[in-house]
């Protein structure tokens, strides 16, 4: 497949994207490359591999959920950069 700059000109219409001169050269040429290895990668013999959909169960091991004790309100205030009696100070968010 090789693009050219009609093509690339609607792609860019599409992406919303605004390209100077020197930026479209170079796209163009590197969308042509990536074509020109993506047709390389058609010539491939892939018969007799197996797709890699899935993976071991041996490599997916998730830790046991254990429930453990909530920490302390004193200890999260603690840990806040501000705080305000029992609560958390945080920026105004709504002016």
């Amino acid at each position: 497949m090789n693009i050219d700059k009609q093509l690339l000109s609607k792609l860019t219409h599409l992406a919303r994207l605004e390209l100077t001169e020197l930026e479209t050269k170079d796209m163009l040429s590197d969308l042509n490359k990536i074509c020109a290895w993506i047709e390389k990668l058609d010539e491939l013999n892939t018969q007799g591999i197996p797709p890699l959909a899935t993976i071991p169960a041996e490599q997916n091991v998730l830790r046991e959920d254990i429930p453990q004790a909530p920490l302390a309100h004193d200890q999260g205030l603690a840990s806040a950069p501000r705080s305000d009696s029992n609560y958390f100070r945080v920026p105004k968010v709504k002016g």
